[in-house]
């Protein structure tokens, strides 16, 4: 079944999400793609990304308990659902055969 293109960001929110596991909730999200990346990570881009991709059915939230060290504020956390890890190998798939047959050292490249 074919999925919709992924984008980069939305890439690197379900990779982040498949690595955390359990700890998968907004404030993890992006501090394991900034530390992966080195890429900082607005807040507002987080949270609107995310609800997109749980609109396409890639990812499920659910809310936490109240946590008594945060002044009873639950964490929304976020699951990937197998349609997601789909769309993620299909998007791998696809990258991958646009590298194929590239020289690895691509500073060779004519510009």
């Amino acid at each position: 079944m074919p999925y919709d293109a992924l984008g980069e960001f939305e890439q690197s929110l379900l990779l982040a999400i498949a690595h955390l596991g359990d700890a998968a909730y907004g404030v993890t999200i992006r501090h394991e793609i900034e530390t992966r990346t080195g890429r900082e990570i607005a807040v507002g881009a987080l949270y609107t990304s995310l609800a997109r991709l749980e609109r396409k059915g890639y990812v499920r939230s659910t809310m936490s308990e109240s946590m008594p060290q945060r002044g009873g504020r639950s964490r929304r956390h976020f699951t990937l659902r197998p349609s997601g890890a789909a769309a993620l190998r299909q998007s791998r798939d696809r990258l991958s055969r646009m590298w194929d047959g590239l020289e690895p050292d691509l500073r060779r490249t004519r510009s």
